[in-house]
Order: structure tokens, then C-alpha cells, then sequence
């Protein structure tokens, strides 16, 4: 793949991509140019926040509420879990259990249990349990299988 960067001080920020024919990497990396700044609204202590979907560990749902871990706080969201999921890019948001979304790149280590299920440890030093039912999935997803 080849990457070229020109500055044109005239216009703004603009992307094209050029290719033989549409694949799915190439639709893979449109979704991810379009969402490249998006943000997602949180509230923590009375105050709404734009918070960059790089900045979340995870998501989880706990007692009908949604809220969005970073590395120095926690936000809750008025959406729901499935909601989010469905706008998250897939390769970079694993639904790993009923009731949690992890960042796959917040993951500095897996190790399996004896139960089937597999405790993610994040770059905060806080673990996630990624249920058995999606080990598989999760193998795949990051070229284990």
C-alpha cells in the first residue's frame, strides 16, 4: 500500500483512496478515516464530555446504565451497549462478554483460566473477563486460531 501526505495550505484535510477494486480492507479503512475523530458523550460529576473512542478501555453495563472507562476516569453514557457496538469498528471493539465492549488495543495481556474464559489485563492494569463463548471469536479476531 502506498501513502502519500501533500500539505495544501488552500484547502482543508481531505482523503482518497485509490485502489483496483473494493475489498473489505478497503471498506475497513473508508470506516476508519470517517471515524477517525469521532467522539462519544459521556457525563462524569454533572459534566457532559466528548470523549475520544482512543481514550476507552472499555465499555460495560452495570444495573440498566452504560459507562465509558478511560485510563483516569469513568463516564456514563446514555446509550446502550448494543447501540454502541453497532457504530464501533469491529476490529478494534470486541464484545467479549453480555455486558462488556474491550478496546483490543487497551490489551497488553491474555491469559486463559481453567473455566474456558480468558482475563484480559489493559495498559491500566485492570483485567476484563473475556467470556468462553467468545474465545473463539476473539482467537480469530486477533490471528490465534
Amino acid at each position: 500500500m502506498q501513502v502519500t501526505i501533500r500539505q495544501d495550505l488552500e484547502s482543508g484535510t481531505a482523503v482518497e483512496i485509490h485502489c483496483r477494486e473494493i475489498t473489505s480492507e478497503t471498506e475497513r479503512l473508508e470506516r476508519y478515516i470517517r471515524r477517525f475523530d469521532e467522539r462519544i458523550m459521556g457525563s462524569a460529576g454533572g459534566q457532559a464530555h466528548n470523549i475520544a473512542l482512543e481514550q476507552i478501555l472499555y465499555i460495560e453495563a452495570v444495573d440498566k446504565k452504560t459507562f465509558l472507562y478511560t485510563p483516569n476516569n469513568v463516564y456514563e453514557t446514555d446509550k446502550k451497549l448494543y447501540e454502541l457496538e453497532a457504530v464501533l469498528d469491529e476490529k478494534t471493539f470486541f464484545r467479549c462478554s453480555k455486558s462488556v465492549i474491550v478496546n483490543l488495543n487497551k490489551i497488553t495481556r491474555l491469559k486463559p483460566e481453567v473455566t474456558r474464559n480468558i482475563l484480559a489485563t489493559l495498559t491500566n492494569g485492570e483485567v476484563v473477563v473475556i467470556s468462553r463463548r467468545n474465545v473463539k471469536q476473539l482467537k480469530a479476531l486477533i490471528g490465534l486460531d
